[in-house]
């Protein structure tokens, strides 16, 4: 006869293995046909999960202050972590993140605009890697890769913003920006203000 303690340890091993195929089945390899998506080709060696490793950080690890407020993007661990200036508000995102290293720019730049359903635009250097790209999609557009917000860094090219491919988040999957669910930047955008720190490590 099973007891109590043989129950709940079951029902644990069954919800664990139910995660883990939702998980596998929810993110296809690749995009159905016919779609817009602007995603760059699969880099030999990129890393398929899309887990995110969500652990509260402290920011005095990582910032002198919180002066303007301050966003840290851990690109290990595929999450973005906002303070407060007063300190009151601690946020913590899944994010998108690079697709290699060599798309992936490291350090400390600040939030110089933002833009409500901002156009995109192709860089020069992924033009040249996929010339049958737009020159823009308009902001709004359901198939804009900027999704409805986006936060422009101190840096040419790279951004915080959303988007409405959903399976991008927790994976490498941008050309170098670092992407969120859409309700998430919407609500990264009404806390952070141009001139909150920035930090990707």
């Amino acid at each position: 006869m099973a007891t109590e303690k043989n129950i709940a340890f079951n029902r644990r091993l069954f919800m664990a293995g139910a995660a883990a195929l939702g998980a596998g089945s929810a993110f296809p390899a690749k995009a159905q046909e016919g779609t817009t998506e602007m995603e760059a080709p699969a880099v030999k060696g990129t890393i398929r999960s899309n887990a995110s490793s969500f652990r509260m950080l402290d920011w005095q690890d990582h910032f002198t202050s919180t002066q303007n407020g301050a966003i840290l993007v851990d690109i290990t661990s595929r999450a973005l972590h906002f303070w407060s200036e007063d300190q009151t508000v601690y946020r913590l995102y899944p994010t998108s993140v690079p697709l290699s290293d060599d798309l992936t720019r490291k350090g400390a730049t600040q939030i110089v605009d933002k833009v409500v359903n901002p156009p995109w635009r192709p860089t020069p250097a992924m033009k040249e890697r996929n010339p049958d790209w737009p020159d823009v999609v308009e902001g709004g557009a359901p198939d804009n890769p900027l999704g409805t917000r986006a936060m422009y860094l101190g840096w040419q090219y790279y951004r915080i913003h959303g988007t409405h491919d959903t399976r991008k988040i927790g994976r490498r999957s941008s050309n170098g920006c670092i992407g969120l669910y859409n309700e998430h930047i919407q609500e990264l955008y009404e806390l952070a203000k141009v001139g909150t720190q920035v930090l990707l490590i």
